[in-house]
């Protein structure tokens, strides 16, 4: 049973793309503790109202397969990105997401913009992955 589960995890790991997994160290709980989160159906509200700008911490491969949330910004990489690739408004909403909950690359991005003074800063744990499950608008790059 064991092995099945850690297949199907893995399995879903690899066709998302997700390159950095969140792990169970004591650093993550703190760090997910540190970012506000926010559901699907939120932000899809606050998109249509024009009250967040989603961005992007995925790699291109999961880009290519998953598609994007339309207007998201596309950082090049959630470790190293500079703080330019975000909106200049550090007031703004912004809404981090990754490939799925198993992926941690949206709460390591958004950590970084919070210490660059961004101060409206969430993720969305789900992911591209729930935003399709969803039944969301997404775009093709």
């Amino acid at each position: 049973m064991r092995s099945l589960l850690l297949v199907a995890a893995l399995s879903v790991i690899s066709v998302t793309g997700c390159t950095k997994a969140k792990t169970d160290d004591k650093a993550a709980p703190t760090q997910a503790a540190e970012v506000p989160t926010i559901t699907i159906d939120q932000l899809d509200t606050m998109l249509g109202k024009s009250e967040a700008v989603p961005v992007d911490a995925n790699g291109e491969r999961t880009r290519q397969k998953m598609g994007v949330i339309p207007g998201a910004v596309l950082l090049t990489d959630s470790e190293t990105f500079t703080p330019s690739e975000l909106p200049t408004d550090k007031a703004r909403a912004l809404v981090f997401y990754c490939a799925n909950t198993a992926c941690g690359a949206s709460h390591d991005a958004a950590s970084k913009a919070r210490t660059a003074g961004y101060t409206n800063v969430r993720v969305l744990p789900d992911g591209i992955a729930g935003w399709v499950k969803a039944g969301k608008m997404i775009q093709s790059i």
